[in-house]
């Protein structure tokens, strides 16, 4: 199985996201435009443009990003509850029409401002409950005609989408806990990990496999993917003074944030730094303990030839989905582009 490497632009209305530059028109039109562009031009397949409530609209973004390139696959993240399946059927299959095929999914259902937008999350079992309704009738209408689906949380009656797309766009998912693990297992195309050492990963992977079996999937084989931060010098040494002086000014400004250990998947990675402030060969945990969070909670941190090594390793366990980033993104976009993604593909 090929693999595929995309990168991260950062949907954010203020600058300066995980240390990125800050720079006016940091979120304008042309330099998205500019982030999607390099990364056509150094490698990367795509990118994932992230979503929550206070930040720029994804989709709006995204669709826009897609006009302006001609290979780019944007990673659209969405969340049901602020999008109703049909709805949101019928925007990306148009999108998947318009762009020849480009669009990528990434479905959220973690915590967000939902009170903002008129949605109401319910408990952890509702929510899960929810997106997996909304995985059914999404794919049912990009493939069927005059669907009625009458669900505890969503219900079409006659819906059809049009166009409905030839190829349906891929629906990557992400999620620690039992319950969102039965969603990916039944429903989702790839699912996400965030940066675990290679022992969690091989877990996990060898229980959704046993979970797909045992709710009788219906699609094609999961698929897996790691969400995670590359930092990249051209030596090893450099590279980790400066993931070393990046984790000092981190520590310089750090403030607690009780929220972010609500998520099981999060704190599986807050917890690694108990284990060891390196992990496997090259797995930096460091970050997390001064605010770095998601996918910048660790760090793979090397030369490129030390990186490439890393993450072959994760293909060896399945891993065939690869989402990375280091800021500032846009030189990173470019230096990874020309040092790490040459390895990977050798």
């Amino acid at each position: 199985m090929s693999s595929e490497f995309l990168w991260y632009i950062p949907n954010q209305d203020r600058p300066g996201h995980r240390g990125d530059d800050v720079v006016a028109g940091h979120n304008s039109l042309e330099t998205l435009t500019s982030h999607a562009r390099a990364c056509e031009e150094h490698g990367w397949g795509g990118a994932l443009i992230g979503t929550g409530w206070g930040r720029p609209d994804t989709f709006t973004v995204a669709t826009t990003l897609a006009a302006r390139t001609t290979t780019f696959q944007p990673l659209i993240a969405a969340r049901p509850g602020y999008w109703r399946p049909a709805h949101f059927a019928s925007a990306a299959a148009t999108l998947q029409h318009l762009t020849g095929g480009r669009v990528l999914i990434n479905i959220v259902s973690g915590k967000d401002n939902l009170a903002a937008y008129g949605d109401a999350e319910g408990d952890q079992a509702h929510r899960y409950a929810r997106t997996r309704e909304f995985l059914r009738i999404v794919r049912r209408l990009w493939a069927e005609e005059n669907v009625t689906y009458q669900g505890e949380h969503f219900q079409v009656t006659g819906a059809t989408v049009v166009p409905r797309p030839a190829e349906p766009p891929r629906l990557y998912f992400g999620g620690a806990s039992p319950a969102a693990e039965r969603v990916a297992a039944a429903e989702a195309d790839v699912q996400l990990f965030w940066g675990e050492p290679l022992d969690g990963v091989r877990e996990r992977i060898e229980r959704l496999r046993q979970l797909s079996r045992e709710l009788g999937r219906e699609h094609r084989p999961l698929e897996f993917g790691l969400r995670v931060t590359t930092l990249v010098r051209d030596t090893t040494e450099q590279a980790w003074a400066d993931a070393e002086a990046k984790v000092a000014e981190m520590a310089r400004n750090h403030q607690a944030d009780p929220i972010r250990k609500g998520a099981v998947g999060q704190q599986r990675l807050l917890d690694l730094a108990e284990r060891g402030e390196v992990l496997d060969d090259n797995l930096y945990t460091a970050p997390g303990r001064y605010g770095g969070g998601g996918a910048g909670t660790t760090w793979l941190v090397g030369s490129a030839q030390d990186v490439a090594k890393s993450l072959r390793k994760y293909q060896d366990l399945g891993i065939s989905h690869f989402v990375l980033s280091d800021t500032p993104y846009l030189p990173e976009i470019r230096r990874q582009g020309e040092q790490l993604l040459p390895l990977l593909r050798a």
